[in-house]
């Protein structure tokens, strides 16, 4: 079966870190697990900085926990086999979550994280956060929280990743005006988004407020080759589908595409100039981690599935040597743990 993906597993645990078997066809794409040493590991990001390999997640007790459970931890492999943990972030009495990793124009890696407190799995304090490491990459400060603009007015707040683009950094902020255990008996605007802009990391103003409705919250932002920006969009109330967004400079006249399915921990980057990677929890026969190929409007033309079940998804992305490296978390095995997943982009287009 020419379409058929052999999936190899390779895992051995060697002097605390997880050591990957090289594979022996460059056909077929590889998964190893790289840490499963806390309580519960999820939330992931991967980038390549200085020649060497990044990943960033939370550690906590629970996918949601009261107190300060949630820690950053960053890991750094030179050659995407032995991975080492450099940093554990952790603030008394926050939850730190979701850190998502870009590097600034005054190359340092930053991370963009939030810190919440939670009661009865609600959060009752949510601000945006960032760290920044040191030059070499070695080093990470203490997450400080970002300031808003005013005219926003910032009450529960998260800029869930942030993208450079020309020395300026995008993300967009998704706000909390009301919340609730039961999201059903939400107004569809009671969570609202944000295009904001920054220069340091900290300071971030608004540029425009994006029309979309029905609890909208994780969002990644992309550029095309032209300085198109394209915005990824969860949705969490009504049908409950994605939207893709897309506006030309300066970001303030938008088009709005509805995708036909949902999205979880949404990524995803350009193929080539008429295909996108979408990464994202796929909710179809049980929830998976998985990738989407389509169109620049999101219609799906390839589907491909990670080993994952239960809880999973949140995946890292980038293209390295002709293949597409992935980071990801899942509970297929029992507890969740962080996966690093090697697929050759030949298999993204046949």
């Amino acid at each position: 079966m020419a379409k058929c993906l052999f999936i190899l597993f390779f895992l051995l645990c060697e002097s605390g870190y997880t050591k990957a078997v090289t594979p022996k066809y460059q056909d077929t794409t590889t998964v190893f697990k790289i840490w499963d040493k806390g309580g519960h590991q999820a939330f992931t990001d991967l980038i390549r900085f200085k020649n060497t390999f990044y990943c960033s997640f939370r550690e906590g007790e629970s996918h949601v926990a009261a107190g300060s459970s949630g820690k950053i931890r960053v890991l750094r492999s030179k050659d995407g086999s032995k991975w080492e943990s450099i940093a554990l972030l952790e603030i008394n009495n926050l939850d730190l979550r979701d850190p998502k990793l870009s590097v600034t124009p005054d190359n340092k890696l930053m991370i963009t994280l939030a810190g919440a407190v939670f009661q009865n799995g609600v959060p009752t304090v949510m601000v945006p956060m960032s760290s920044f490491s040191d030059k070499n990459g070695m080093n990470f400060s203490v997450p400080v929280k970002c300031v808003l603009d005013p005219s926003i007015n910032p009450t529960q707040d998260w800029i869930w990743r942030v993208t450079w683009y020309k020395g300026v950094g995008y993300g967009v902020n998704y706000q909390l005006k009301e919340n609730a255990k039961d999201r059903t008996t939400l107004n569809k605007d009671a969570w609202v988004l944000y295009l904001m802009k920054t220069t340091d990391g900290i300071n971030f103003q608004n540029i425009k407020k994006l029309d979309v409705e029905d609890l909208p919250n994780e969002s990644t932002i992309r550029f095309d080759e032209a300085g198109m920006m394209h915005i990824l969009i969860r949705r969490e109330a009504g049908d409950k589908t994605g939207v893709l967004a897309e506006s030309r400079p300066p970001y303030t006249n938008w088009t709005y595409n509805k995708l036909d399915y949902r999205l979880g921990g949404p990524n995803f980057i350009f193929l080539n100039k008429t295909r996108l990677l979408i990464g994202t929890r796929i909710y179809d026969d049980g929830p998976s981690t998985g990738f989407y190929v389509t169109d620049l409007k999101g219609k799906i033309l390839k589907t491909l599935k990670l080993p994952s079940a239960g809880d999973t998804s949140y995946p890292g992305m980038l293209i390295f040597k002709n293949e597409l490296w992935t980071s990801y978390y899942s509970s297929h095995e029992g507890k969740t743990s962080i996966y690093l997943a090697k697929i050759p982009l030949s298999t993204l287009f046949h």
